[in-house]
Protein backbone atom coordinates (compact mmCIF):
# COMPACT_ATOMS: atom_id res chain seq x y z
CA UNK A 1 0.00 0.00 0.00
CA UNK A 2 1.39 3.40 -0.90
CA UNK A 3 1.96 6.25 1.54
CA UNK A 4 -0.83 8.83 1.67
CA UNK A 5 -0.07 12.00 -0.24
CA UNK A 6 -1.20 15.53 0.49
CA UNK A 7 -3.73 15.11 -2.34
CA UNK A 8 -5.17 12.03 -0.62
CA UNK A 9 -5.35 13.71 2.81
CA UNK A 10 -7.05 16.79 1.41
CA UNK A 11 -10.82 16.72 1.32
CA UNK A 12 -11.88 18.64 -1.77
CA UNK A 13 -15.42 20.03 -1.56
CA UNK A 14 -17.45 22.07 -3.97
CA UNK A 15 -18.33 25.50 -2.61
CA UNK A 16 -21.94 24.37 -2.22
CA UNK A 17 -20.97 21.24 -0.27
CA UNK A 18 -18.63 23.27 1.96
CA UNK A 19 -21.38 25.82 2.74
CA UNK A 20 -23.96 23.09 3.44
CA UNK A 21 -21.61 21.25 5.80
CA UNK A 22 -20.78 24.48 7.64
CA UNK A 23 -24.52 25.19 8.03
CA UNK A 24 -25.13 21.63 9.25
CA UNK A 25 -22.31 22.00 11.80
CA UNK A 26 -23.72 25.30 13.05
CA UNK A 27 -27.16 23.69 13.43
CA UNK A 28 -25.75 20.70 15.35
CA UNK A 29 -23.69 22.95 17.63
CA UNK A 30 -26.56 25.39 18.22
CA UNK A 31 -30.25 24.50 18.02
CA UNK A 32 -29.86 20.71 18.04
CA UNK A 33 -27.43 20.71 20.98
CA UNK A 34 -29.63 23.18 22.91
CA UNK A 35 -32.76 21.08 22.35
CA UNK A 36 -31.04 17.92 23.58
CA UNK A 37 -29.68 19.67 26.67
CA UNK A 38 -33.19 20.97 27.44
CA UNK A 39 -34.63 17.43 27.16
CA UNK A 40 -31.93 16.04 29.46
CA UNK A 41 -32.65 18.79 31.99
CA UNK A 42 -36.41 18.12 31.86
CA UNK A 43 -35.86 14.39 32.30
CA UNK A 44 -33.52 15.02 35.26
CA UNK A 45 -36.23 17.08 36.92
CA UNK A 46 -38.52 14.04 36.80
CA UNK A 47 -36.42 12.31 39.47
CA UNK A 48 -35.09 8.76 39.45
CA UNK A 49 -32.71 8.53 36.46
CA UNK A 50 -32.24 4.74 36.63
CA UNK A 51 -35.63 4.05 35.11
CA UNK A 52 -36.06 7.26 33.14
CA UNK A 53 -36.21 6.22 29.47
CA UNK A 54 -36.45 9.81 28.23
CA UNK A 55 -33.25 10.74 30.04
CA UNK A 56 -31.31 7.78 28.66
CA UNK A 57 -32.62 8.34 25.12
CA UNK A 58 -31.65 12.02 25.26
CA UNK A 59 -28.17 11.18 26.59
CA UNK A 60 -27.69 8.66 23.75
CA UNK A 61 -28.83 11.26 21.21
CA UNK A 62 -26.42 13.76 22.78
CA UNK A 63 -23.53 11.32 22.26
CA UNK A 64 -24.48 10.80 18.61
CA UNK A 65 -24.81 14.55 18.05
CA UNK A 66 -21.39 15.23 19.57
CA UNK A 67 -19.85 12.49 17.39
CA UNK A 68 -21.46 14.06 14.30
CA UNK A 69 -20.08 17.46 15.32
CA UNK A 70 -16.54 16.04 15.66
CA UNK A 71 -16.80 14.31 12.28
CA UNK A 72 -17.96 17.48 10.52
CA UNK A 73 -15.23 19.52 12.24
CA UNK A 74 -12.59 17.05 11.03
CA UNK A 75 -13.93 17.14 7.47
CA UNK A 76 -14.06 20.95 7.41
CA UNK A 77 -10.54 21.25 8.89
CA UNK A 78 -9.13 19.21 5.98
CA UNK A 79 -11.43 20.73 3.36
CA UNK A 80 -10.39 22.92 0.47
CA UNK A 81 -12.59 24.39 -2.23
CA UNK A 82 -9.88 26.00 -4.32
CA UNK A 83 -10.45 25.63 -8.04
CA UNK A 84 -8.16 23.10 -9.67
CA UNK A 85 -5.73 24.19 -12.37
CA UNK A 86 -6.89 23.46 -15.94
CA UNK A 87 -3.80 21.54 -16.99
CA UNK A 88 -5.17 18.10 -17.92
CA UNK A 89 -3.56 16.46 -14.86
CA UNK A 90 -5.75 14.39 -12.54
CA UNK A 91 -5.95 16.10 -9.13
CA UNK A 92 -8.67 16.55 -6.52
CA UNK A 93 -11.35 18.91 -7.75
CA UNK A 94 -11.19 17.62 -11.32
CA UNK A 95 -13.88 15.96 -13.38
CA UNK A 96 -12.09 12.94 -14.80
CA UNK A 97 -13.17 11.09 -17.93
CA UNK A 98 -11.64 7.67 -18.58
CA UNK A 99 -12.08 4.52 -20.65
CA UNK A 100 -10.98 0.98 -20.02
CA UNK A 101 -7.96 0.19 -22.21
CA UNK A 102 -8.59 -2.00 -25.22
CA UNK A 103 -12.37 -1.80 -25.01
CA UNK A 104 -13.29 0.30 -28.05
CA UNK A 105 -17.02 -0.35 -27.57
CA UNK A 106 -16.88 0.87 -23.98
CA UNK A 107 -18.20 4.37 -23.40
CA UNK A 108 -16.09 6.80 -21.46
CA UNK A 109 -17.03 7.22 -17.81
CA UNK A 110 -16.83 10.44 -15.83
CA UNK A 111 -16.50 11.24 -12.14
CA UNK A 112 -15.49 14.04 -9.80
CA UNK A 113 -12.34 13.30 -7.80
CA UNK A 114 -13.17 14.68 -4.39
CA UNK A 115 -14.79 13.94 -1.06
CA UNK A 116 -17.89 11.77 -0.82
CA UNK A 117 -19.55 14.68 1.00
CA UNK A 118 -20.00 16.27 -2.46
CA UNK A 119 -22.35 13.54 -3.70
CA UNK A 120 -25.55 15.35 -2.75
CA UNK A 121 -24.48 18.58 -4.45
CA UNK A 122 -23.12 17.53 -7.85
CA UNK A 123 -24.66 15.83 -10.86
CA UNK A 124 -21.78 13.41 -11.45
CA UNK A 125 -20.46 10.40 -9.53
CA UNK A 126 -17.86 11.23 -6.88
CA UNK A 127 -14.78 9.08 -6.25
CA UNK A 128 -12.44 9.58 -3.35
CA UNK A 129 -8.69 10.02 -3.91
CA UNK A 130 -8.35 7.06 -1.51
CA UNK A 131 -10.47 4.78 -3.75
CA UNK A 132 -8.42 2.36 -5.89
CA UNK A 133 -9.25 4.15 -9.16
CA UNK A 134 -8.86 7.64 -7.67
CA UNK A 135 -5.51 6.75 -6.10
CA UNK A 136 -4.22 5.23 -9.35
CA UNK A 137 -5.27 8.22 -11.44
CA UNK A 138 -3.83 10.92 -9.16
CA UNK A 139 -1.10 12.73 -11.08
CA UNK A 140 -1.89 11.05 -14.42
CA UNK A 141 -2.33 13.28 -17.47
CA UNK A 142 -4.70 13.26 -20.40
CA UNK A 143 -3.75 10.30 -22.64
CA UNK A 144 -1.93 8.35 -19.87
CA UNK A 145 -2.74 4.71 -19.20
CA UNK A 146 -2.72 3.58 -15.58
CA UNK A 147 -3.22 0.24 -13.86
CA UNK A 148 -5.07 -0.32 -10.63
CA UNK A 149 -6.30 -3.23 -8.60
CA UNK A 150 -10.08 -3.38 -8.43
CA UNK A 151 -11.73 -4.41 -5.15
CA UNK A 152 -12.28 -7.81 -6.77
CA UNK A 153 -8.50 -8.26 -6.99
CA UNK A 154 -8.43 -7.98 -10.77
CA UNK A 155 -5.87 -5.60 -12.32
CA UNK A 156 -7.50 -3.14 -14.71
CA UNK A 157 -6.03 -0.59 -17.11
CA UNK A 158 -7.71 2.71 -17.87
CA UNK A 159 -6.87 5.59 -20.19
CA UNK A 160 -7.36 9.18 -19.05
CA UNK A 161 -9.54 10.85 -21.69
CA UNK A 162 -9.75 14.20 -19.93
CA UNK A 163 -9.33 15.95 -16.58
CA UNK A 164 -10.97 19.35 -16.20
CA UNK A 165 -11.65 21.51 -13.14
CA UNK A 166 -15.11 21.06 -11.62
CA UNK A 167 -17.40 23.80 -12.87
CA UNK A 168 -15.20 24.69 -15.85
Amino acid sequence: MSQPTEQQDTIWLTTTAHEKLQAELANLQGPVRDEIVARISEARDEGDLKENGGYHAAREEQGKNEANIRTLQEVLEKAVSDPAEDDGVVTVGKVVTYKFEGDDDDEAETFLLGARENEDYVDVDVYSPQAPLGEALLGASKGDTVEFEAPTGKTLKVVVVDATPYGA
